[in-house]
């Protein structure tokens, strides 16, 4: 990975965009954790990328043996006031850290698309840190949402598969669809066991969180979005992939 990126700066706000909005964290991050939890195995915990540790806390009731790599300094040291010895975290890049053991659990959200080599990072997971009958859950954001191919289609993005100006200000390196995604976990490796979507998604973000402080939207509307995409997965915020040891 680059060592002259600012992990600091792109974990930022920055004019007119967040790193994180309120929909991904009080939408987003249950219904992510209620399409993990079947394919959850008893033993360690492994989240690569884990910001400033708010989807972390989820895990808290689940898991014992919790550890975290995560590239911002800033991010590490809160997460650490939050968490104090309850969650181990190292502060690396993926391409150098040294983890003690192979993990039955390994999350990364949101992360591989920040990435300079993610294949090198996939092969190393595959390789070094997955263990046997042990499983890698890998979420990205969908080149394919409906939300982005409007977006093409007012002529704010170039194509789906784009990279804006606001997420390479954040880190992003590429969009991934299903497909690029399964080719890269491939080509490191792994085996693909499960594919899926999480959350239908019409709306940008920024227009989410301006719904959400209304009462548009009820909870049987977001239920209904969850159950959508698991038929069309191909049209949802986040695509899933549930892989094996190769």
């Amino acid at each position: 990975m680059n060592s002259k990126r600012d992990y600091d700066k792109e974990l930022s706000d920055s004019k007119g965009t967040k790193y994180a909005y309120n929909f991904d964290i009080d939408v987003m991050h249950p219904f992510m954790l209620r399409a993990f939890e079947n394919f959850f195995i008893k033993g360690s915990f492994l989240e690569l990328g884990s910001s400033r540790g708010d989807f972390t806390s989820r895990f808290l009731p689940i898991f014992d043996d919790i550890t975290c790599v995560e590239s911002s300094k800033m991010a590490v040291d809160e997460a650490r006031r939050k968490f104090g010895e309850r969650v181990t975290l190292f502060n690396a890049i993926f391409e150098n850290v040294d983890l003690p053991k192979k993990y039955d659990n390994i999350v990364m959200t949101h992360v591989l698309e920040h990435l300079d080599e993610p294949i090198s990072v996939l092969t190393r997971i595959n390789n070094e840190w997955l263990s046997e009958g042990g499983k890698l859950l890998l979420v990205c954001p969908n080149a394919n949402a409906p939300s982005r191919q409007i977006a093409v289609k007012m002529g704010l993005v170039s194509h789906n598969a784009a990279v804006t100006v606001a997420e390479a200000e954040h880190g992003h390196r590429r969009t991934y669809s299903l497909d690029t995604l399964e080719r890269d976990a491939t080509v490191a490796g792994l085996k693909v066991t499960y594919r899926s979507g999480i959350f239908f998604k019409a709306l940008a973000n920024f227009q989410w969180d301006q719904l959400l402080q209304t009462n548009i939207i009820s909870k049987d509307y977001l239920e209904g979005c969850y159950k959508l995409g698991q038929l069309y997965p191909d049209l949802c915020s986040s695509i899933m992939l549930v892989c094996e040891r190769g």
